[in-house]
């Protein structure tokens, strides 16, 4: 099913996006979801000036926030891994309870996209996604097909309307 965007993006622009993995095990060789994302987010134009994995623990996951939003390269965070409901997942809690806007849309969609491939498994994915001190925040699973499918269809089809959204007249 092919959607059209309500409003297109009419000009090419690049955001600056870290990567975060959050994993106990794995590491920059092994964290294909990592190396998916980085891809994906320069295949279409985005630069990734930080890239790291990093423990599945809460305070890990707010204090990376945290730092990346102080910095002026960084316009949006995107995480993968952690988003279970195991009691190592931690990834959810850290991020919702941060975040000054959420985004209830990007976890709703996301599950409902996932259903149509998984089936009923897709109820124990809490993906989040909102906004934090000027920065985009996503948080995805940490599976390859997550990242590809929230990605795809969520994520890179509307990052720079919503970054637009979030700076107003100062985008740019």
């Amino acid at each position: 099913m092919d959607r059209q965007i309500p409003h297109p993006n009419s000009e090419k622009v690049s955001l600056c996006c870290a990567v975060i993995t959050v994993s106990d095990t794995r590491t920059p060789e092994t964290d294909k979801s990592g190396q998916l994302l980085q891809e994906m987010l320069k295949n279409s134009g985005h630069s990734i000036p930080e890239y790291t994995i990093i423990k599945d623990e809460k305070f890990e996951v707010v204090a990376q926030i945290k730092y990346l939003s102080q910095r002026d390269d960084i316009d949006a965070i995107i995480f993968n891994g952690g988003t279970g409901i195991a009691p190592r997942d931690t990834t959810y809690d850290a991020i919702e309870n941060l975040l000054e806007k959420i985004l209830p849309g990007f976890g709703e969609l996301f599950r409902w996209l996932s259903y149509q491939e998984i089936g009923s498994r897709a109820i124990a994915s809490r993906t989040v996604a909102g906004t934090y001190q000027g920065k985009l925040v996503f948080s995805l699973p940490g599976s390859s097909n997550a990242v590809k499918l929230g990605m795809e269809k969520l994520i890179l089809p509307e990052l720079v309307h919503l970054r637009k959204q979030l700076l107003g007249d100062k985008f740019l």
